[in-house]
């Protein structure tokens, strides 16, 4: 098969990252990097890639397949609309966008044009993920009662000095972290239909929070508690748990959600299961049977770009789509929004 031709838009971290799994993807062709910064020229030319400082000057170029958009948020729908304009199928870095009425133009255009558009949730790739969701799908856990989630690190003082935004509103771990979490969520339990959060930033004393409690319910009837914090001496995050970002130290026999139905409970990502016997009624006093289920670990990044080339080629449609990635983003909002009201808010 010829290698499929991807522009790749933003070498910051992540976009370093995605340079990465496309070098070691033979069914990819780095077509060009596109970015504005001198070290992004460097390192184009140590690579042998073609440069662009702008997306629409790679687009001109012509031959080109696909483009990954690694750029700040506020970069994505407008990049994107190009891509869609030129009938080229993107994969756009999550968040979806920074504003809403944005993210809703770029799903309304993706509908109309019929060029896809895959939101880089990186996590629905995950294989432990993935396995979970299967197991709630398959019954095995009963109806759905509980998720508990946790998201909580603590961040060193060096993220806040290379950049001091952090410690402004807009800055804190809700709209910078959250939405990872959100996804995961939706993933396994559902709709999120209403949140209500409570923030604190007793422990920096910073402007933006770094700390928050957040109740939720689902559209399945579940409820859900989740604890987000950047200050708290813990390993309970999915970085540090699921061990599939080795930039992290990571606690293997930690979990970061656990999830409960009325047959038995998912512990994530050990994959602990808990659960009663089929002839047996549910109860405290009786004795539950512990099984492992077992998950081939694979890299997310590298499944999303082996599926994002399916899209490309037309072989699958966007496992996360637009409208997903819009869905997220109102959700992590309305926690925003309660977090600073104080008020219960309906999605």
């Amino acid at each position: 098969m010829t290698p499929v031709r991807i522009a790749l838009c933003g070498l910051g971290s992540i976009g370093r990252a995605h340079l990465e799994v496309m070098r070691k993807n033979q069914e990819v062709t780095i077509a060009s990097i596109v970015d504005p910064s001198p070290q992004s020229k460097t390192l184009s030319t140590q690579l042998g890639l073609t440069h662009f400082v702008h997306l629409h000057e790679a687009i001109a170029a012509g031959h080109l397949d696909g483009v990954i958009l690694a750029t700040p948020n506020v970069m994505h729908v407008p990049q994107a609309l190009e891509c869609l304009q030129a009938a080229l199928p993107v994969l756009v870095e999550k968040p979806i966008a920074d504003d809403i009425d944005q993210a809703k133009q770029l799903v309304h255009m993706s509908d109309q044009s019929g060029v896809p558009v895959l939101i880089g949730h990186h996590r629905a790739h995950s294989s432990t993920m993935r396995a979970a969701q299967a197991c709630v799908q398959s019954g095995t856990l009963g109806r759905l009662v509980s998720f508990q989630g946790s998201a909580t690190f603590p961040k060193p003082k060096s993220y806040f000095i290379d950049g001091p935004w952090r410690k402004e509103l807009g800055g804190g771990p809700l709209l910078i972290n959250m939405i990872h979490e959100v996804h995961n969520m939706q993933m396994l339990c559902g709709a999120i239909t209403s949140v209500q959060a409570i923030s604190s930033n007793a422990i920096r004393g910073f402007e933006v929070e770094d700390t928050v409690s957040i109740g939720l319910s689902f559209e399945s009837g579940a409820l859900g508690t989740f604890i987000l914090s950047d200050c708290a001496a813990s390993p309970l995050s999915w970085e540090q748990t699921s061990a599939e970002n080795k930039s992290y130290p990571n606690y293997p026999s930690s979990n970061c959600y656990h999830l409960s139905g009325t047959q038995g409970t998912l512990s994530i990502p050990t994959m602990m299961l808990h659960k009663y016997p089929i002839d047996a009624e549910p109860s405290w006093f009786t004795p539950m049977v512990v099984e492992h289920l077992r998950v081939s670990a694979q890299d997310p990044l590298e499944v999303q770009l082996a599926h994002f080339v399916d899209v490309i080629l037309k072989k699958s449609h966007p496992l996360v789509s637009a409208q997903m990635g819009l869905d997220n983003l109102i959700a992590v909002n309305a926690i925003v929004e309660s977090a600073k009201t104080g008020q219960r808010i309906t999605l």
